[in-house]
């Protein structure tokens, strides 16, 4: 009996290759849906929608990897249904394949705009690769563009269209930008960068409604204030729901993705869920949370191999995460939470800081904007539970880095 693996994206490809240098000699196969090599999806969001992007696939892995680690990868077909008792996974062209570990690695779908209008032409979702070759495509060609949402998708896509030249105005029903990742602090300075940029920020404003021009495709995008604001193009990015439907219907426990335990498995002990689609209980949240992040799927990946090679220890690596936004890098180590205190370091005018969150007088989360040393630095000091006292951190010349550094050479010593 092998391991089957339910998704192609980074998590599963992480899990198949885990295993595979883990010592595991029985077969795997990953089912992956879209056709063609498993590809990387942070770019499509980045450099494929910069003027001088070129969206091409960028594989996860040769297509050599699958021969040579003897991983059989099944692309351009679906998971069906899954038999836990008989434990077996049904394709859609009626195939079954039998497993002895299933990984469910199944990611997320894009949360879908259901207002009027929304199925105009020139209204644009961003997940796949043709999607970012549409918008590639759309942009190049665009004056006013319209986007739903300012969290990291959002953001960045409007970053790409204003480095076009494009006239960008960003709809958010929120009070400010990516609320669910940022601390407020943070999140201030980005809304004042991207306005200092040229685009239009318009806070607790969501959207109702899309009008077409005279042209039949979207003309106008109307928000819940009345507003009305020109468009010929619109990207929505308001978010993202677990694929956690399938796991449902096998009788999985889900709830904000798939249940799993600290060692990533379901409630089913042969089954196991990673990456984007799992809700797993978080040393560094205190809390059972979803994280979505290429760090997270890839850790996630490589301690789900270990669960299914005996091991029963906890997943706790910490999270990290990276958004560029047109100039900007922002890079986030942790999780911040509503009431941490927060201290800048660094010089927020230069362009290159960080925002350290701090809960009970002990370090949270570290945000940073184009300063990936000192990203690294908080890395190493979330991961190892060292932390700065918060008047440390204020005083002129703190470093992170220099700090970690300090830390490092003393375990050593």
């Amino acid at each position: 009996m092998s391991v089957v693996i339910i998704g192609g994206g980074q998590a599963g490809l992480q899990v198949a290759d885990s295993l595979r240098s883990g010592g595991y000699q029985d077969g795997i196969t990953v089912i992956a849906e879209e056709p063609g090599l498993p590809y990387q999806r942070p770019p499509l969001s980045k450099d494929y929608l910069a003027p001088e992007g070129n969206p091409a696939p960028l594989p996860l892995r040769a297509a050599s990897f699958f021969a040579d680690k003897e991983i059989t990868l099944r692309s351009g077909v679906r998971a069906a249904a899954v038999d836990r008792t008989a434990r077996t996974v049904t394709l859609s062209g009626g195939e079954q394949l039998g497993y002895r570990h299933l990984v469910f690695a199944t990611g997320t779908a894009n949360r879908a705009l259901t207002c009027p209008g929304a199925d105009l032409p020139g209204v644009h979702l961003l997940r796949t690769l043709p999607d970012a070759e549409a918008l590639h495509s759309a942009l190049a060609a665009a004056r006013r563009v319209v986007v739903v949402g300012a969290g990291f998708i959002g953001l960045e896509v409007a970053a790409a269209a204003r480095a076009r030249g494009c006239e960008v105005t960003v709809l958010e029903f929120a009070p400010g930008p990516m609320g669910r990742a940022l601390s407020p602090a943070m999140g201030a300075w980005f809304a004042g960068a991207h306005a200092r940029a040229g685009i239009r920020l318009r806070f607790n404003e969501g959207i109702a409604s899309f009008e077409p021009g005279m042209d039949g495709r979207v003309g106008w995008a109307v928000s819940t204030t009345g507003s009305r604001y020109r468009a010929d193009l619109v990207v929505a990015g308001i978010g993202v729901v677990p694929n956690d439907a399938l796991a449902a219907a096998a009788g999985l426990e889900t709830g904000n993705g798939i249940v799993v335990d600290a060692a990533l498995r379901t409630s089913d002990p042969s089954v196991l869920a990673v990456g984007d689609c799992a809700s797993f209980p978080s040393v560094h949240a205190g809390a059972r949370i979803r994280v979505e992040s290429v760090q997270n799927a890839t850790d996630q990946g490589r301690h789900a191999a270990r669960t299914i090679l005996g091991s029963a220890e906890p997943y706790t690596d910490l999270p990290w995460f990276w958004s560029n936004q047109g100039s900007l890098r922002l890079q986030i180590a942790g999780l911040s939470a509503p009431g941490d205190r927060t201290v800048f370091s660094g010089d927020p005018e230069s362009g290159k800081f960080s925002v350290l969150c701090f809960r009970n007088e002990r370090l949270s989360a570290v945000e940073s904007v184009n300063s990936p040393g000192e990203h690294l630095g908080a890395r190493k000091l979330l991961a190892a539970g060292i932390s700065p006292s918060p008047e440390e951190a204020a005083a002129p010349g703190f470093s992170l880095k220099t700090l970690a550094r300090q830390a490092v050479a003393a375990s050593s010593a």
